[in-house]
């Protein structure tokens, strides 16, 4: 937009140049703001229906159908969530098999990005070739079931980890911010006696926090929404993560519905199980969100459009 520029005199007698914005420019801004101010709010409104519902009591869900501030405040549906037994160990599974996929992913996917990144490699471009056709075409459930089949995965945690441990768009996001590292950093740690492998965890991997950060999110988000892959090979309820978990709970309460003119004795409105069982699987990503936010955007643009 079109500035216009006035002269000031500085407290040392020089002059300075100071942007005054015009009136088209101001207007631009203001409609601007109003516009992004209207996305955010369609944005959140859905979440806080949701928040606001799992507080609703039955009554007043029965009434207003869409809740977005409850004029009564209801806990029946955490308690009655809570109270399940299975409920804190499908947490823990779910914090397990996040962690250690996460992590296995993590390092099996930056091993094979920094090999990929190197120009010198023989056969990485086939390589890279396998891995882009995987984006356009892959094995779908049956292929996918015999080889976990075959594998004696079956009812084991290894089935929720070991068929996705790589992804291959994190794996490209990764190579391509790798190769943003400037070569001679690397070969001056070879000068000094590094191994590749000793390069890549002492010059690479430190400079490459925001990307890792941005992958790992990704992994983490992925295994903790893992539910088909639990449903198809855990035969164990005890193994169920909480995404299982929680679908039970919810198909539970769906046959625990009844009159609402029997507010007092009634249990929990099936339609606030479902939105509190919906705000208990988003919380923990909610909560490490923000300490990596600050490396997202700048992981995701330099391992995109670099490389």
């Amino acid at each position: 937009m079109k500035t216009a520029k006035l002269f000031m005199l500085d407290r040392g007698g020089g002059l300075k140049v100071v942007e005054s914005k015009t009136l088209p420019s101001r207007l631009f801004d203001v409609f601007n703001y109003a516009a992004l101010s209207l996305i955010g709010l369609i944005t959140v409104l859905p979440f806080v229906h949701v928040v606001a519902s799992s507080f609703a009591t039955t009554a007043e869900i029965a009434r207003k159908g869409f809740v977005l501030f409850p004029t009564e405040w209801s806990f029946s549906a955490y308690d009655y969530i809570f109270s399940t037994d299975s409920f804190l160990r499908g947490m823990l599974n779910s914090v397990g098999v996040t962690a250690a996929g996460t992590l296995f992913s993590m390092a099996v996917t930056c091993l094979m990005a920094y090999g990929l990144s190197r120009k010198d490699l023989d056969g990485g471009r086939q390589i890279m070739f396998l891995v882009v056709f995987t984006l356009l075409f892959h094995g779908f459930l049956i292929p996918t079931f015999l080889v976990v089949r075959e594998l004696h995965l079956i009812d084991s945690y290894g089935s929720l980890i070991l068929p996705v441990t790589v992804n291959a768009l994190n794996l490209i996001i990764l190579r391509s911010f790798f190769r943003t590292i400037p070569e001679g950093l690397e070969e001056s740690a070879k000068m000094d006696g590094c191994s590749d492998f000793g390069t890549l965890l002492r010059i690479v991997l430190p400079l490459s926090l925001p990307a890792l950060a941005t992958v790992s999110l990704f992994y983490a988000v992925s295994y903790w929404n893992s539910y088909i892959n639990a449903v198809l090979y855990l035969n164990d309820s005890h193994k169920w993560p909480i995404q299982v978990i929680l679908r039970q709970i919810v198909i539970v309460s769906e046959g625990l519905t009844v009159d609402n003119a029997a507010v007092d004795s009634s249990p929990p409105p099936a339609q606030s199980i479902k939105m509190a069982a919906i705000f208990i699987a988003t919380v923990p990503v909610l909560v490490v969100y923000p300490y990596l936010q600050k490396y997202f955007t700048k992981g995701a643009l330099l391992g995109s459009v670099k490389g």
